[in-house]
């Protein structure tokens, strides 16, 4: 399960694009339909081709509710950023990109939308090139651009096709056993109380579970739990819920409240934090700034204490102790976000490194830096690991800096995956690849039934791996049974096998005999397929069972054998090698003949030299 976000200027057709997709209008406030903005967070899902069901949150994208976005971004997995195709790139626009690279959002795309405005091709050519330059250096360069109108559908199952690739990438939520859901939400229903929502982060929650809501100190028991509409028992990670709570009032919440279990999580007031500030902030920040802090689904005035140097300058990196006014939720490695209130902006963000560093650190102090320095780096190992879970495919032992030794433990419980020439690869990766791969293939197999196997560059090219790192997964995936590698490379499911109908069975019965009437005259390319059709022909000749010489000319793999040790010799001998020569030595036509020497030719193992071959550099098994 996965929660993607769509931000986007307020006309670019954000809501409506999420309307087009899921069928759910996410401006749920009167105000925002009347306005026909989005001004709070809004909601909706989406069922993608492969059954998944991901759940949307559909953010603000005006200025003025840019601090009602950062409540709902906190917690997805990737980002659509809705650009409208007759306006292009806006002052927003940029902002946005600003903050999903902040806040660390994994990945992401474009949705190029209202291109059913747009008549002039030039104009559309503009708009996507200046959208390239603005997302790069961001989590969505090199990202697709989908062109789409909701009002026609033009490109909205594309668009559905690319969000399921990009997700299926993407690891599944860690469950540390703590769970804690930043709550976006608070509302009550008639006859059931109150209810939160929010995405559920680092553990499970289950009906009839005590839970404790920081910072307000309350503490509540489960009585429902829903995802998309739907009751459920129990719920996990990454995905959105709506906890209906016993024991509990409304004026007790507010958005930014934490749920979570009993003792588990506290309210902090300072917090360790690295922090990058933006190039585009229009002023130095200075020590004991003012700021909006945005943590989770909250939003706290502070100070900002700069620890290592007098002031920060755009484009800069600092280590910092945020101030708070009022305590919240946080926890190591959280993602926050910096705006001024004054003029309002957003100017930074970073990474928690403490969430309750328990006391004020003395500025410009070396140690304080060096400690900041290896809470930010983390354990080499545990970094290590969460490299390779984040690795679309397998990585070399050398690029993850780190003592071969220690990754032992690892290899040892399953985890990691280690082959014989130095590969690694998470156990969680190969399992997205496993999948993925067995998708594509099981579809194949649907499409193609007289088909052997689909041809290993198509599946590296759909895994999207390169060509090493997708031999070592070839090889792992072999090697376990999860497919099967035919002679010509290639690949089927385990369980796949061709199953031919009486009809066909007697139309191959037809052509082998034609075949071995006049093997060195045989059938046609054109003739053949009036035999058996285009499909059973095309598997003949996938699998080997008839070789292809040029446009119309095939012959049996035996035959051709035949054909190559003639020509072989002849010009090992330092005969000449002619069409008629071969012609005679056969019995064949002088169409098959001068087929078979141009596909010498073309191979680069004969040369031709007037009516003669003689013999070239290249490999005879390149016929075969």
């Amino acid at each position: 399960m996965h929660v993607i976000g769509t931000a986007g200027h307020v006309d670019h057709g954000k809501s409506t694009l999420t309307l087009a997709l899921t069928g759910i209008n996410p401006d749920r406030l009167a105000e925002e339909q009347q306005r026909e903005m989005t001004i709070d967070l809004g909601f909706a899902w989406l069922d993608l081709p492969n059954g998944e069901r991901v759940g949307i949150v559909d953010v603000p994208g005006h200025r003025d509710f840019i601090e009602n976005m950062l409540a709902g971004v906190g917690g997805i997995d990737a980002a659509i950023l809705v650009i409208a195709a007759d306006e292009g790139v806006m002052p927003q626009t940029r902002e946005h990109l600003a903050i999903l690279d902040l806040l660390g959002v994994p990945t992401g795309l474009i949705a190029l939308t209202k291109i059913d405005l747009v008549d002039d091709p030039a104009w559309l050519e503009l708009v996507q090139l200046d959208i390239l330059d603005a997302v790069q250096g961001t989590v969505l360069e090199n990202q697709p651009i989908i062109p789409v109108s909701a009002r026609t559908g033009e490109g909205m199952d594309h668009l559905r096709e690319a969000i399921m690739e990009m997700l299926a990438q993407q690891p599944p939520r860690r469950d540390t056993g703590r769970p804690r859901l930043p709550i976006d939400r608070i509302f009550t229903i008639s006859g059931f109380g109150v209810v939160v929502t929010g995405t559920l982060l680092d553990g499970a929650l289950a009906v009839g579970q005590e839970v404790e809501i920081q910072p307000a100190g309350v503490r509540a028991r489960i009585r429902g739990l829903q995802s998309h509409e739907e009751s459920v028992e129990s719920v996990g990670p990454g995905r959105r819920v709506a906890v209906n709570l016993r024991g509990v009032e409304k004026s007790d919440l507010a958005r930014g409240d934490v749920l979570g279990l009993p003792d588990t999580w506290h309210p902090t007031t300072l917090i360790d934090a690295w922090l990058r500030y933006l190039p585009a902030a229009h002023l130095p920040l200075a020590h004991d700034d003012p700021v909006k802090v945005f943590i989770g689904a909250a939003e706290v005035p502070g100070r900002v204490r700069v620890l290592d140097r007098e002031q920060v300058l755009p484009g800069e990196e600092s280590w910092i102790q945020l101030r708070l006014e009022q305590p919240l939720v946080a926890a190591s490695s959280d993602r926050y976000i910096l705006r001024r209130a004054s003029p309002p902006e957003t100017i930074g963000g970073g990474i928690v490194l403490d969430p309750a560093p328990g006391r004020r650190w003395k500025r410009f102090r070396p140690e304080i830096a060096e400690r900041f320095a290896a809470l930010l780096e983390g354990d080499p190992l545990t970094l290590a690991l969460q490299h390779l879970a984040q690795a679309r495919g397998p990585l070399r032992i050398e690029t993850l800096e780190i003592d071969p030794a220690r990754l032992d433990d690892a290899r040892q419980d399953g985890t990691l995956l280690a082959t014989g020439n130095g590969w690694l690869i998470h156990a969680a990766s190969l399992d997205r690849l496993r999948q993925k791969a067995a998708r594509i293939l099981a579809n194949f197999h649907a499409a193609e039934p007289l088909r052997v196997g689909l041809p290993r560059d198509a599946l590296r090219s759909r895994l999207r791996l390169e060509p090493d790192t997708f031999e070592v997964v070839l090889g792992l995936l072999a090697a376990e049974g999860s497919l099967a590698v035919e002679s010509g490379g290639l690949l089927r499911l385990p369980e796949h096998s061709l199953r031919y109908s009486a009809t066909q069975e007697d139309a191959l019965r037809r052509l082998w005999q034609a075949f071995e009437r006049t093997p060195h005259t045989p059938p046609t390319v054109s003739q053949a397929r009036e035999l058996v059709g285009d499909a059973l022909l095309a598997g003949l000749i996938e699998r080997g069972d008839l070789v292809r010489i040029s446009d119309e000319v095939i012959l049996t793999r035996d035959v051709l054998r035949v054909w190559i040790d003639y020509a072989r010799a002849t010009l090992e001998r330092g005969e000449a090698l002619t069409v008629a020569a071969l012609r005679d030595h056969f019995q064949t036509t002088r169409r098959y003949a001068l087929d078979f020497l141009e596909r010498l030719d073309a191979l680069g193992i004969t040369r031709r030299k007037g009516d003669e071959r003689v013999l070239g550099s290249g490999k005879w098994e390149r016929l075969l």
